[in-house]
């Protein structure tokens, strides 16, 4: 009888049949529902929800091995599922803001079905909440709960996602701001179809409008002064760190095994050998090896000081995002300056692999946050 696969040999597998549909889902930036289908059915939907909530207690290093491989295969996927990992292991935080009862009803649905989460906090004129500044949305208080009503522009994932839980304000004379899960497809609930994007097109981050939507008393979620929320969450951030380096090195590994494929098969006339045997690629290809195993070593640190308890600051996990992202951004120019033409061409995934990596530089913190924080930290200032 054969082994079961682990989790991560599980995701490579669907990583090979997810590449094979990812070019049609980039060009009519279609959602990937069926993607989701077979991560439920391999049991990969709440590998992130801890054990004693009904998930599978997966580590952060597991979890980043697992989205580096559908990355690998589906940038879009990868980042769907990625925000499903970080509300799942946001329940098990001490001191979690999430009632027992409704994480895990969450978690039960996601192994029972095609069930996700994401939250959702940037708005058309706040931006992202990461700067600063009070959410637009709001919650108004009622005798039976909340009525939520604003506008939450690149929601990922919104296509598919069963809850949403929403970053919004309270209509209260000193307000409070904090999360507020909502059911997707609530009277009031509606997604407008606005992505369209130059990379993660099939990752549906399209708006999402709330108007008057009842929301339970008890599904509010942490509600705290505004200046209670400064400093943000290391917890978070290191999570969001490994998570997002692993997506985004993923899709470099998988710009790297088509320019190795692609220089290997190239014989060009003038030359009388494969391009492979060129000096100025082998060194090209060898400084893209040299960008993936820093990201690797990395991320893989990173993840080892989290799953040990070690408190990691959020000035060094958002200085190795900054530096994972844009090693793998270079990674996809270097193999793009081997190919020519040909990895520009729509036949090729070369030019969908390097659409696809420049959107890690967006990901909050982006790096003029990162530099200042780090440079502040080490100025005593």
């Amino acid at each position: 009888m054969n082994a079961p696969l682990t989790w991560t040999q599980a995701a490579r597998a669907l990583s090979a049949e997810f590449a094979a549909r990812a070019a049609g889902h980039d060009r009519d930036a279609s959602f990937p529902f069926e993607n989701f289908t077979q991560l439920h059915q391999a049991g990969l939907l709440a590998l992130a929800a801890p054990r004693a909530l009904g998930g599978q207690g997966a580590s952060l290093a597991q979890l980043g091995e697992v989205i580096g491989a559908i990355g690998q295969g589906d940038a879009a996927t990868a980042l769907v599922l990625t925000m499903q990992f970080i509300q799942h292991r946001s329940m098990g935080r001490p001191g979690r803001i999430w009632p027992e009862d409704v994480a895990r009803r969450l978690v039960r649905e996601s192994v029972e079905g095609v069930s996700l989460v994401n939250s959702l906090r940037v708005e058309p004129e706040l931006g992202s909440p990461a700067r600063g500044g009070l959410p637009a949305t709001l919650a108004r208080r009622t005798p039976e709960g909340w009525r939520l009503s604003g506008h939450k522009i690149y929601s990922t994932g919104a296509p598919i996602l069963a809850w949403y839980a929403v970053w919004a304000r309270t209509d209260e004379a000193v307000p409070r701001m904090g999360t507020f899960l909502v059911r997707a497809g609530l009277p009031g609930t509606r997604i407008v179809p606005t992505w369209d994007h130059l990379g993660l097109r099939a990752s549906g981050s399209h708006d999402i409008l709330f108007d008057d939507v009842p929301i339970e008393a008890g599904h509010a979620l942490d509600l705290r002064a505004p200046h209670d929320w400064t400093g943000g969450d290391p917890g978070l951030q290191a999570d969001m760190t490994v998570l997002m380096g692993a997506l985004y090195s993923g899709v470099a590994r998988a710009a790297r095994d088509w320019v190795v494929e692609f220089l290997r098969q190239r014989q060009p006339a003038s030359l009388g050998a494969a391009l492979a045997t060129l000096p100025r690629a082998q060194e090209i290809v060898g400084q893209i090896e040299g960008l993936l195993l820093s990201n690797d070593r990395l991320l893989a640190s990173l993840a080892r000081d989290v799953d040990a308890g070690l408190g990691v600051p959020a000035a060094d996990s958002g200085l190795i995002k900054s530096i994972a992202t844009n090693n793998a951004v270079r990674a996809v120019e270097a193999a793009l300056s081997l190919s020519s033409n040909h990895g520009l061409s729509r036949k090729n995934p070369l030019e969908r692999h390097l659409r696809d990596v420049l959107c890690g530089r967006i990901h909050t913190p982006q790096d003029d946050s990162v530099h200042i924080a780090a440079g502040r930290r080490a100025l005593g200032l």
